[in-house]
């Protein structure tokens, strides 16, 4: 089953899962929700709870012979083993924005082969949009009801020596400001959960560094977006951010390392550089 997992049909189911999945979510959030708190001092809801379960219900009928790692699941200690094929899977990425009720969350699904995210969607529930990436390119789309509407196909912008960055609303930090500081144009713009991704792959901006912890599942399906889009994610030393990094003796498995995302791919050697080289961008 797993060679045949690159093709646009399993995309297409992937898509609806994640509708699906959303629509549980925005019942949740018509409520009067409560949150608790895991091991990990993180938030989680019902919501997250919920989706979860009707994507890895989703996912076992789709494709039974791909293992699926979850956030929640792995929250309980239920990480199955992965060979070089397997879903990772945030039900609700953004739950402090949940929380905030600020429309910033998604719903994200994404496949990895060989240590790298080749399939992957993002939905936004609260903004009826979704992106998703697979090896035909990327789109992006309005959901209404259980149907897209108005989808387009969405490709990064070459950047200009003015650029846009992008960085988190919940997770902001002195030391990206302090990063961003080695470009001599730029301007920085706040944005919630996988979303970040899904800006520089609709050419909304060009840079996104993530100097904050981060885990497999939150950035996995935003990454396989972007790349589709013709971006690329990288550790901060430049080489592409990989995926499947179950044993590591200095963090917690699936755990990421701090990462830098790019539209316009000819950033990365001018990103990493020293910042006053940098600074000529």
């Amino acid at each position: 089953m797993a060679s045949n997992l690159g093709d646009e049909s399993l995309l297409a189911e992937i898509v609806q899962l994640a509708v699906r999945a959303g629509h549980v979510v925005m019942d949740v959030y018509a409520t009067d929700f409560s949150a608790a708190t895991k091991a990990d001092s993180s938030p989680v809801t019902e919501a997250d709870e919920r989706a979860e379960a009707i994507i890895l219900a989703g996912l076992r009928r789709l494709v039974p012979d791909v293992p699926v790692i979850a956030e929640e699941e792995c929250a309980a200690g239920r990480m199955p083993a992965t060979g070089s094929t397997f879903f990772l899977v945030d039900p609700l990425d953004g739950t402090k924005e949940f929380l905030a009720r600020n429309g910033e969350f998604t719903v994200n699904i994404a496949l990895i082969e060989k240590s790298a995210p080749v399939m992957g969607v993002v939905y936004a529930p609260a903004l009826g949009v979704l992106y998703a990436g697979g090896p035909a390119g990327a789109f992006k789309a309005r959901v209404v009801g259980d149907a897209l509407a108005d989808v387009e196909r969405i490709d990064v912008r070459s950047a200009s020596p003015s650029l846009k960055a992008v960085g988190s609303r919940s997770h902001g930090s002195q030391e990206t400001m302090a990063w961003l500081a080695r470009f001599s144009d730029v301007s920085f713009v706040s944005a919630g959960s996988s979303l970040k991704f899904c800006l520089l792959a609709e050419g909304a901006a060009d840079i996104y560094p993530r100097f904050g912890r981060t885990m497999e599942w939150d950035t996995a399906a935003g990454d396989a977006v972007l790349r589709a889009a013709g971006g690329l994610v990288t550790t901060c030393d430049g080489h592409p951010l990989t995926y499947n990094k179950r044993e590591q003796a200095d963090d917690a498995p699936f755990a990421n390392p701090h990462f830098l995302a790019f539209g316009d791919r000819r950033l990365v050697e001018t990103a990493i550089a020293p910042a006053a080289s940098a600074a000529t961008l």
